[in-house]
């Protein structure tokens, strides 16, 4: 089945009441989940997980990397390609 028809079950998987989300909330210092799609691309999103600082979300994958590593296998056929943005701080301004 091709990717796109699987966009239901990603929106599903990583909004932020999905199963990736679910796994960050076990996490101290998860603060939330952002699921955006792309205005003239409907099967591009873009995911943001915020954390309370960098050392947070270290130590998360830290003490979930299996559970991280299943629900990263069980959810790759549901992407074609993902990329890192990069890690951002939050501004003050």
């Amino acid at each position: 089945m091709p990717a796109y028809a699987y966009v239901d079950e990603f929106e599903r998987e990583y909004g932020p009441q999905g199963s990736w989300a679910e796994l960050l909330r076990q996490a101290p210092g998860y603060l939330q989940t952002l699921l955006l799609r792309d205005s003239t691309d409907s099967r591009r999103f873009v995911t943001i997980d915020r954390w309370e600082s960098p050392e947070a979300y270290r130590r998360f994958r830290s003490a979930f990397s299996a559970q991280y590593t299943d629900l990263d296998r069980r959810c790759e056929r549901l992407t074609v390609r993902e990329t890192l943005l990069g890690n951002f701080d939050e501004t003050t301004v």
